[in-house]
């Protein structure tokens, strides 16, 4: 049994064998001898790494399809291409079971358009899609250094940092909304839901869980005094914006974030644990979370009927909105099953009003992350990307295994990569800010972070007893 997990996991896949004999990574050195006499490309690494950072600066800057951020990912994906160009060995590049997943789905976008009823429409997001999933090769190559990766991570907290002091701001100004974002016949019609740079509250909340795992991680991690208190108070600001937001998805992420974070804290510290504490310290913090919550229903007005409208059914308009573009949706998915429609908001645009259940329920999207796959790429696709999903999640509780019996404190970044995912995809039930870019650019960093641990399992690991 303990065989056929790793099969399905990846997590014997031979990698270098298959990288040595395959006739694709052949190209891999096809430039290294230009490589060994550039100046430039001594610096290859840092390179990466700066044009990595020029993304997480200006995402949640810029709006969602500015050129300016599409051409430093063209200039991401063709300094990757460059890079593996002139790789020294099939597997300096640092592959993973990760990226087979990612270029598998990178195929079965491209087939889904393909065949897509809107061929036109899909492929101008097709290269949307692609210059994003390789964002996610480059993303690794650079987090695999200790010191670009620690880099990286304090690039991108310090820039929500900033995106977070905006949105309190907001708050106390009352800003007023860019859009209608709460149902005009609640009592809540006219409260403060702050956006800050990225102009949309659910995306504002959707850029942030990310932010609140790391910077959380980063008490445990960043030493000195002066660093923790940063990171103290990078997760408060962080975490305060997100609960302004009044987005109740990002409220349930939230959540589940801490709860994962929660439960995995205390699987990294059970070893120092007495019995006792061994078993009642997950009940106790978890009726302290339920308690909290339950006063904060109680106390605070705003808080009970945001709550309280996630249960209302039909009887809230966003409610009812998101059941009738699921409906319209799933029958979308029933006509075309095996690829979808073809990737992006190009062709579901085409299509989707052949479905929609009346005028007043236009949308860009299917406002939920797995039927978005679904429609997109199919039943195919979404089994990929729940593969995927399910190889990364194991990557990163095995390294995270290593880390713990070896103390080493690059482990929380693990932990904050996961628990962050976790809370994007609990976000992405009712929600599609996944796909913008300000969220999605961040989502692969989370992956990749993830991967960029990854070590392939010594062969005594493989038999049943050991794994």
């Amino acid at each position: 049994m303990n065989s056929v997990w790793q099969q399905f996991t990846l997590s014997n896949l031979p990698l270098r064998e298959y990288l040595y004999t395959s006739r694709i990574h052949r190209l891999v050195g096809l430039v290294r001898s230009w490589r060994q006499s550039s100046l430039l490309m001594q610096w290859a690494d840092i390179i990466a790494a700066g044009l990595l950072s020029l993304v997480y600066v200006i995402a949640p800057f810029v709006p969602n399809n500015t050129t300016l951020l599409g051409i430093i990912l063209i200039a991401c994906a063709a300094f990757w291409l460059l890079l593996t160009l002139s790789d020294e060995a099939p597997n300096s590049s640092g592959v993973t079971p990760v990226h087979f997943l990612v270029f598998l789905y990178w195929g079965i976008a491209t087939l889904a358009t393909a065949f897509s009823p809107v061929k036109k429409a899909a492929i101008g997001d097709w290269m949307n899609v692609t210059l994003l999933l390789l964002l996610f090769p480059l993303c690794v190559r650079v987090l695999k250094s200790p010191r670009l990766r620690s880099w990286m991570i304090a690039v991108y907290l310090h820039v929500s940092l900033i995106v977070s002091v905006y949105g309190i701001q907001q708050w106390f100004a009352k800003v007023k909304p860019l859009a209608t974002w709460v149902d005009p016949e609640s009592s809540l019609a006219n409260i403060t839901r702050v956006y800050s740079y990225l102009g949309n509250p659910n995306l504002l909340a959707g850029y942030l869980l990310p932010a609140v795992a790391l910077s959380l991680m980063a008490v445990f991690v960043w030493q000195s005094w002066l660093t923790k208190a940063l990171a103290v108070t990078m997760f408060v600001v962080n975490t305060t914006c997100l609960i302004l937001t009044f987005s109740r998805g990002g409220w349930i992420a939230l959540a589940a974030m801490f709860v994962a974070i929660l439960i995995l804290l205390l699987y990294w510290w059970s070893i120092q644990m007495t019995p006792f504490w061994r078993v009642w310290a997950l009940p106790i913090i978890l009726g302290g979370m339920v308690l909290v919550l339950v006063l904060a229903v109680v106390i605070i007005p705003p808080v009970r009927e945001r709550i309280f409208s996630i249960f209302a059914g039909r009887g809230d308009s966003s409610n009812n909105f998101r059941i009738n573009v699921w409906a319209a949706v799933k029958q979308m998915i029933r006509d075309h099953p095996i690829l979808g429609i073809g990737p992006g908001h190009g062709a579901f645009n085409k299509i989707y009003p052949l479905y929609q259940k009346g005028p007043k329920f236009t949308a860009l999207s299917a406002y939920s992350i797995l039927l978005e796959i679904a429609v997109e790429t199919g039943l195919i696709g979404l089994a990929c990307f729940g593969w995927l999903l399910i190889v990364t999640f194991n990557i990163g509780f095995m390294q995270l295994q290593k880390a713990r019996n070896a103390a080493n404190l690059n482990g929380f970044w693990l932990i904050g990569a996961m628990t962050a995912m976790l809370g994007m995809l609990a976000h992405g039930i009712a929600e599609t800010v996944w796909y913008r870019p300000s969220v999605n650019t961040v989502w692969w960093l989370m992956v990749a972070l993830i991967a960029s641990y990854w070590s392939p399992l010594p062969k005594s690991n493989l038999s049943v007893e050991e794994v």
